[in-house]
């Protein structure tokens, strides 16, 4: 997936309905073909490992942009959407809950001016993974010392 930089954002696309809220470095990116921005669902499904149901259900719930559909009705992603579906990934991997999710993809279609608000959304998100980790050190710790225990016959 890709490594995001949330703490430097590109300004949203004001208008044209799209987040351009990712990062400004150059991604890591999943293959897509050289020169490529149109993809169909099951494109990206091959891409990014979510599933078509998921993908459906976040631009129900707002949590992506409008899609730009086909003459067909097929849904036409781009490779900024494959950018936010990227971040959107990363952010539930924190944990955060998905109305704050929501909440994020709502305040950056909203603009610039929504910037304290959603840093602020990502510092807490921030201080949410730091406490889930050191809690997991405390428990690699247990483990570590219960392996060293058996690892000496039980002694």
């Amino acid at each position: 997936m890709t490594v995001l930089q949330t703490t430097t954002e590109a300004p949203a696309d004001q208008g044209s309905g799209t987040l351009a809220d990712s990062c400004t470095s150059a991604p890591v990116r999943h293959p897509r073909p050289e020169g490529q921005d149109r993809y169909t669902i099951s494109e990206v499904v091959a891409v990014t490992g979510l599933t078509a149901h998921t993908l459906r259900w976040y631009e129900r719930i707002g949590l992506m942009s409008h899609i730009d559909r086909s003459h067909t009705g097929q849904r036409r992603y781009t490779n900024r959407d494959l950018d936010w579906l990227d971040f959107v990934t990363k952010l539930r991997l924190t944990g955060m809950p998905v109305a704050d999710m929501v909440r994020y993809a709502e305040l950056v279609r909203e603009g610039e001016t929504t910037y304290p608000e959603r840093r602020e959304l990502l510092e807490q998100t921030r201080r949410d993974v730091l406490s889930r980790i050191a809690e997991l050190h405390d428990t690699l710790s247990v483990l570590d010392r219960k392996i060293s225990f058996y690892e000496k016959g039980g002694a």
